[in-house]
């Protein structure tokens, strides 16, 4: 039948608890782990449908790239932003608003504002690599884990490290009891992850399947111990940005997949017993809806700089319209920022800003004297607008 995949093989492996466990882990001795098939030469045929779908969803990525080319490329960073941030949050890394600012420009902040900044560069870095070098490779993947691991405060020693110990989704704390999901053995890894990226880098199948493919193969390896979820669907955009599908944007996929995060495992976990089609097909319509409301915050963004000349009326060619300009692709800012984009001295930067402040363009983040920082929270609120209204999509 056409879009079948192979299902995924079990094994039962000893299982050794360490530490002080509960009395419940203690019981456990043997683990079934889950084995997924080596994909990189594997053929997928999508049903009619699922073709002409992804069709649809390769044009729209493609068209959100074009509009956001040219003069509209500060957008970019916009989309890169809703990414990241939405991805976060499937893993429940919710920062508030003010404190992933102030992690922006690296002042005090959260550990889940620093963990979103950690996974924006995590993101954009692997997705770069793989458009000027035309490829996904591993040593990428493990850079971008180490920028998104390096500061955490569990996992660090493994930052852009391939896993050396069995870890498991779901379940109890101290063992895979219970568990949703046992990837495969530490042992295995290796070649399974060698495989799929072998995969990623194909070029003979429909993008969108192709990179829907990699994303849940990745996530069944589960090749880290912890940050699996950001880097795989950092994959999803990589292998567009490989295919050429889009050359300057990221498609917010993961701002769509947000909406209904129940509906994303699930899928996942039917990848896994090789019912692929309708994950291919999620992934598809979650891209689809993701460039229609992006395209909408476009819009909406594109208005922000003549309603902020208008509020704040600054002389022309003065540091405060130069700033007006640039606050769509750097909406926060501190002293030295605003005075090296509005090409001044840092003493002279107070002025324009504290002119921008009481126009209501950007507002204040910190209350320090020493470390202040700005934000134009038009754009940083324009994030949470994109993810309700895909939360409101039919």
């Amino acid at each position: 039948m056409p879009g079948n995949w192979p299902a995924h093989r079990y094994e039962t492996r000893p299982w050794r608890p360490s530490g002080r466990v509960p009395r419940e882990d203690r019981l456990v001795t043997e683990i079934e782990v889950a084995i997924p098939p080596d994909i990189s030469r594997l053929d997928y045929y999508p049903e009619r449908p699922t073709m002409v779908l992804l069709e649809e969803a390769a044009v729209a990525i493609a068209s959100l790239d074009a509009v956001s080319s040219g003069p509209m490329r500060a957008i970019s960073g916009f989309l890169l932003r809703s990414e990241s941030v939405s991805s976060s949050k499937i893993e429940h890394v919710d920062a508030r608003r003010d404190d992933y600012a102030r992690a922006v420009v690296g002042l005090k902040a959260s550990a889940e504002a620093r963990s979103t900044v950690a996974a924006t560069d995590a993101i954009q870095a692997m997705i770069r690599n793989s458009g000027s070098s035309g490829k996904v490779t591993l040593d990428a993947m493990l850079a971008a884990h180490r920028i998104l691991m390096r500061d955490d405060p569990h996992d660090s020693y493994y930052a852009g490290k391939v896993r050396d110990v069995q870890n498991w989704i779901g379940g109890s704390d101290y063992s895979p009891r219970g568990a949703a999901h046992v990837p495969p053995p530490a042992d295995l890894v290796p070649s399974l992850l060698d495989d799929v990226i072998s995969f990623s880098n194909r070029s003979d199948m429909p993008v969108v399947a192709q990179a829907a493919l990699a994303h849940a193969q990745f996530e069944s390896i589960h090749p880290f111990t912890d940050g699996n979820g950001r880097i795989g669907r950092a994959l999803i955009n990589a292998v567009i940005r490989r295919r050429g599908l889009a050359e300057q944007t990221v498609t917010p996929i993961a701002s769509a997949m947000l909406a209904d995060v129940s509906r994303y495992f699930r899928l996942v976990n039917d990848y896994r017993i090789g019912d692929a089609e309708p994950f291919v097909v999620y992934l598809a319509e979650c891209a689809v809806l993701a460039v229609k409301a992006s395209k909408e915050s476009l819009a909406a963004l594109t208005q922000l700089p003549g309603q902020w000349t208008e509020r704040a009326k600054p002389r022309k060619g003065s540091a405060d319209e130069t700033l007006i300009s640039h606050l769509i692709e750097t909406p926060v800012l501190d002293a030295q920022t605003a005075a090296s984009i509005a090409g001044v001295a840092v003493e002279s930067i107070y002025r324009p800003l504290n002119r921008l402040t009481d126009a209501g363009v950007i507002s204040p983040i910190t209350q320090s004297a020493r470390d202040r920082a700005w934000a134009a929270h038009d754009v940083l609120d324009e994030v949470d607008r994109l993810a309700e209204r895909l939360r409101s999509a039919p």
